[in-house]
């Protein structure tokens, strides 16, 4: 984008093509930032751009307004190319308060483009963001292309003939980021008729006393794009081309809404009922209110007053014949281990849903980290194995959610599947698979009274037999105190808790037969191999590509399956002479390959509540692989 010129001259505007921009919304928590990103990203997705984004809650949801700690930020990159993150750096930052632009303004590079709306920098504005001097003033933006626009003054005149109730009256001016959204779309040459649409329709079932609220919106958004071709500040327009997908229909999908849909089609695919038994918890209380919505399918949903009442009830479900799904995050897996123990010895399907956030304890409930790998893997009492997944995209939480289902049915094993904030409130372009591409999932439950028994096992799969209750002459016993080999008595054996241990840990290693081996991407003749799991794929992607281009010898793999792992990880680990394990954490699936595979891999580890940046990569990469 060209600076605004220094005179009022009128100039024609350019019309450009850009590949790919990065854009970033910044304001307080109440200045509707999650809803202008949403806004800009389905109207990307429309015009078939392909996109990442990158919601960023506050940490303090009740911060102080016009506070550090009280920022909320949306960033999104939409492109005609083929992108796999939310974007490194912003191009453009949006800021609606100084304390947004103080706390993004360090990621911004030099000649970007910052909008601000010069209406907050007032002095109560500065100090509440501990602010000495006035940025818009004192020469901090001189190496960016501000632009200091009065949008809420802007918009209040916009809105001056809309006649509001009393009460709704205050909250005129929370339509600026709809003006703000206005001059974006202008900007980009972005349509105006999907957020009207949307805004509409949010609305359609609410009385006509509600319509000033739909009118303010509407004038607010086409304020701010008529602003933007009136002004003289903007001397370009951009366009930012479709990308080139798969034949197939697509839509805007985020993680968590992939998970809900991915249980969904799993109880669908299966024939079992879906139960989801949850506490509410940030960041997986969408998937409850998702599935919540999905009566329809048979779907029950249970909001529990407890983290424990939530999987009891659940494995119950499961115990009843139920496809049963528990979620929740890092705090709340401590609290259910217990229970998931139980549904371990008792060995019936419950799929754990982790949609893991920054800690320990109560940490950084809105931020995103990947730090309960060991927690899923040995974070309960004893020898207690189970399945543990992980989804590389929001639009793989969809597969993931399935296969974690299956498994669990098939080996009658809890499953752990490992999403995290950055996966759960991102979003994606997602091709809407076709129900009959969709694998089958077998159930058979046993209904024979002759040669039953609650612990005879299949020869393949190790697995036991589902006798749902109410079945004639199929009574068990079932609970937390160690069973006996085929019968299920209560059983204190030395002899046969020792084998009972080690069936249950064989079981889980069964599974290794029954997914994908590890692919690796990158030339024969690689020495270096990168190496992630979960939400990290994204990065190290794009990362190693552009590695790549340049000549380096490097190759990257994913590892969705935690435990166990891929049959061949071991040998693809031997190939390189170097490993590198980018993760966000201290090094937790680093500890599981060098514990398990005896291989010197090194750690690229981050602890920030924020995703990697494929900068921070390619400058590991470069140094170790060269």
């Amino acid at each position: 984008m060209t600076p605004p010129s220094a005179s009022n001259v009128a100039a024609p505007r350019k019309q450009e093509t850009l590949d790919q921009v990065t854009i970033r919304f910044a304001g307080d928590s109440g200045d509707g930032m999650q809803v202008t990103g949403g806004h800009f990203t389905n109207t990307s997705a429309v015009l078939g751009n392909d996109l990442s984004t990158f919601p960023d809650f506050p940490a303090e949801i009740r911060a102080p307004a016009g506070s550090l700690p009280g920022v909320s930020g949306f960033q999104i990159q939409f492109s005609s190319k083929d992108i796999h993150t939310p974007g490194d750096r912003p191009d453009v930052l949006v800021a609606f308060n100084p304390a947004a632009l103080k706390v993004n303004l360090s990621d911004m590079p030099d000649n970007s483009v910052i909008i601000v709306n010069s209406d907050s920098f007032g002095e109560v504005d500065l100090k509440k963001a501990g602010c000495k001097t006035n940025p818009l003033e004192d020469g901090t933006l001189d190496k960016f292309q501000a632009y200091k626009i009065p949008i809420t003054e802007l918009t209040m005149k916009a809105l001056e003939s809309i006649k509001f109730k009393e009460k709704d009256r205050p909250n005129k001016e929370r339509n600026k980021n709809f003006f703000a959204l206005g001059i974006l779309y202008w900007i980009y040459s972005r349509p105006l008729d999907t957020t009207m649409k949307t805004i509409e329709r949010n609305f359609a079932k609410k009385s006509n006393a509600d319509r000033p609220i739909v009118l303010a919106a509407q004038t607010a958004l086409k304020a701010g794009h008529a602003y933007a071709e009136a002004t003289e500040l903007f001397r370009s327009q951009y366009t930012v081309a479709p990308a080139k997908y798969e034949p197939g229909t697509y839509r805007n999908i985020a993680g968590n809404q992939a998970i809900a849909l991915g249980l969904v089609a799993a109880s669908k695919l299966s024939g079992l009922q879906l139960f989801y038994g949850s506490y509410p918890i940030t960041p997986a209380s969408s998937i409850l209110e998702e599935l919540s919505q999905r009566k329809a399918f048979g779907v029950k949903t249970f909001q529990a007053e407890d983290e424990i009442a939530a999987v009891t009830a659940a494995i119950g479900a499961s115990f009843a014949g139920a496809l049963a799904v528990t979620g929740t995050s890092g705090p709340g897996v401590a609290l259910k281990s217990e229970a998931i123990n139980l549904a371990v010895m008792t060995e019936l399907p419950l799929v754990i849903v982790d949609i893991q956030r920054g800690g320990p304890s109560t940490g950084l409930p809105t931020k995103t980290e990947q730090a309960d790998l060991l927690q899923a893997m040995y974070g309960r009492n004893s020898e207690s194995p189970v399945a543990i997944l992980a989804p590389s995209s929001p639009a793989e939480c969809f597969t993931m959610a399935i296969e974690a289902c299956r498994i669990a049915i098939k080996y009658m094993t809890p499953v752990f599947l490992l999403s995290d904030g950055y996966l759960a409130n991102g979003a994606e372009p997602w091709k809407i698979p076709e129900p009959s591409s969709l694998p089958k999932i077998e159930v058979k439950f046993r209904t024979e009274k002759e040669g039953f028994a609650p612990y005879l096992r299949n020869e393949v799969t190790l697995s036991r037999e589902w006798a749902i209750p109410g079945t004639p002459g199929l009574e068990h016993r079932i609970g937390g105190i160690e069973k006996s080999h085929i019968q299920g008595n209560v059983n204190y054996d030395a002899e046969n808790h020792d084998f009972m241990c080690r069936i249950r840990a064989a079981k889980i290693q069964r599974i290794a037969q029954d997914i994908p081996e590890l692919k690796v991407h990158g030339p024969q003749d690689a020495t270096t191999l990168v190496i992630g799991w979960g939400s990290t794929y994204g990065a190290i992607r794009a990362a190693v590509e552009d590695c790549q281009a340049r000549g380096l010898k490097v190759a990257r793999a994913h590892v969705r399956h935690l435990n166990p792992f891929p049959a061949n990880l071991g040998k693809v680990l031997s190939r390189y002479k170097k490993v590198l394990v980018p993760e966000m954490n201290l090094g937790q699936f680093l500890f599981l390959l060098r514990a398990k595979f005896l291989v010197d891999a090194k750690g690229v580890n981050k602890v920030q509540g924020k995703p990697f940046m494929i900068s921070e990569l390619i400058e590991v990469i470069e140094k170790e692989a060269r």
